[in-house]
């Protein structure tokens, strides 16, 4: 099992104030899996992600991660399981627009102290599996909204990480380019990577294999 959460939950505090925004979340996910995470705003969707992607704590219960217990890490600690463990995916591109395709892919290389000439081998590696091999030295502006998302998958694969989270990575394309980075996450669950997707539209996913629906800080399958 890739993802163990048992008992999270995350208080908020202003001064005398608390906001439960995950109330005791139990969830498991097998390595391979592509699992979507339904929920309109407010239901703890983003909450929940950002404990998954290591960006935040819980205040209560354990994480295990590829066997790992996370949930009481250093932040020195959580941002190289950020680097190694999880690749990113998210609505917005966040690509630097100075910068060709493969050099934007490199760029969690560096921060792992890769070399560069492995560091370009690799990008342009990862480029090749989403397609764009003709694209390696195009800057975002030259791309259209769904080729810049899958720059941004191709960036997420380059560490090869244990899972890849997609934190609603249509939210800002057109019907085709939706169907376009759908396809790619398909491709990668069918080569037997494991996919986290939060969405709050249902036909997004319906892609995954498994969908479990948060409300209220609660988790349904």
């Amino acid at each position: 099992m890739i993802i163990e959460l048992d008992g999270i939950r995350k208080t908020y505090r202003s001064g005398s104030i608390e906001f439960e925004a995950l109330c005791g979340i139990d969830v498991g996910i097998d390595e391979g899996e592509f699992v979507a995470v339904v929920g309109p705003s407010g239901s703890g969707k983003s909450t929940l992600m950002n404990i998954l992607g290591c960006l935040d704590n819980p205040t209560e219960g354990s994480y295990l991660l590829a066997g790992e217990d996370v949930s009481a890490m250093s932040e020195t600690q959580l941002a190289e399981v950020r680097n190694k463990q999880i690749g990113f995916v998210f609505q917005q591109f966040n690509l630097l627009s100075s910068l060709p395709a493969w050099r934007n892919v490199e760029l969690p290389l560096i921060y792992a102290g890769v070399p560069r000439a492995e560091r370009r081998e690799r990008a342009v590696r990862a480029l090749e599996r989403v397609g764009l091999g003709d694209r390696v030295d195009n800057r975002p502006g030259e791309l259209s909204g769904g080729q810049q998302q899958r720059v941004a998958v191709a960036r997420a694969l380059v560490t090869e990480p244990a899972m890849i989270l997609a934190d609603e990575p249509t939210g800002n394309l057109d019907s085709r380019s939706t169907a376009d980075v759908l396809g790619l996450l398909d491709e990668l669950h069918t080569a037997g990577r494991t996919i986290v997707l939060i969405t709050h539209e249902h036909d997004v996913a319906a892609r995954a294999g498994r969908r479990l629906t948060i409300s209220d800080g609660r988790v349904s399958a």
